[in-house]
């Protein structure tokens, strides 16, 4: 990041440079010795907690306004969900299968990076957990297309690095999930979410909810996979019990295509937010 303000004082890169290099010397050994800001032991301290969810909101809060994004296509999907040409290593038949949301998710993205590309990748960039499955799908697609695409990773036991499909640039590691999910919706234009698991459901239902609620303004939410959501999730039987109302029902859609989903984002009739909680 660069500052082009002028300011009289002495800027913090040159004293942690120069704080560096000073003599070796007992006081100049000792962790108070450490500039604060520069002094990592100090700063995962678990007093420190407030400043790291600050630092963890702020950092790419800028690096996101300095490339221009404006709006974010958010995709949500499973992790374990195989490229095609991959499909019968697979732990399942079921998620063998899956594998057409590969194709699905990374066709979709290509198309809108294509519309994405024509306000200079500032609106509708594709933006996904940055891990492998459904989220290198997207960021495939989009590079498929020649545009840029977010990944937003969090560090996890058993992750590896970034997909190599992400923009370098745009491309953020997270420690706390919910900074992390915030990120994932401050922009979202749309939202589509694709077969996946633990992780899945919960981003698709804290999203839900906070459209349900009228804490975010509604936006187009699909589920990919009719087949898939209907089967593990009874959506008509929480409406029938009343713990959500009828009306909730109307949030989301199915598609099961990228050129669905691509025509029904185009065409979404937009619904002012909710103003009151109707059922949980």
């Amino acid at each position: 990041m660069s500052d082009d303000r002028q300011s009289p004082f002495r800027d913090a890169h040159s004293d942690r440079d120069q704080a560096e290099h000073v003599p070796d010397t007992p006081q100049s050994r000792a962790p108070a010795y450490r500039l604060a800001f520069a002094d990592n032991d100090f700063l995962c301290r678990d007093e420190l907690r407030p400043v790291r969810l600050q630092l963890e909101l702020l950092k790419p809060e800028l690096l996101l306004d300095e490339q221009g994004i404006e709006s974010t296509i958010v995709l949500f999907g499973g992790a374990r969900i195989p490229d095609p040409e991959h499909k019968e290593k697979a732990r399942t038949k079921t998620l063998a299968d899956l594998s057409q949301y590969y194709t699905e998710a990374r066709e979709f993205a290509r198309l809108m990076t294509l519309k994405s590309m024509t306000t200079g990748n500032r609106e509708n960039v594709i933006v996904t957990g940055g891990g492998p499955g459904v989220m290198e799908a997207g960021n495939r697609g989009a590079m498929d297309a020649g545009g840029k695409s977010i990944g937003l990773s969090i560090v996890l036991p058993h992750e590896q690095a970034p997909n190599e499909y992400v923009t370098p640039d745009l491309s953020f590691n997270f420690h706390y999930f919910a900074i992390r999910k915030m990120h994932f919706l401050m922009r979202a234009r749309a939202i589509c979410i694709f077969p996946g698991g633990f992780g899945t459901m919960d981003e698709l239902f804290e999203t839900l909810t906070l459209i349900q609620t009228g804490r975010m303004q509604r936006v187009p939410f699909l589920l990919f996979g009719r087949a898939f959501w209907e089967k593990v999730i009874n959506w008509e039987a929480l409406a029938d019990a009343g713990t959500i109302s009828d009306e909730d029902l109307d949030l989301f859609r199915f598609v099961d295509t990228g050129a669905e989903a691509m025509d029904l984002i185009e065409n979404w009739e937009s619904a002012p937010p909710r103003d009151k909680m109707p059922g949980r």
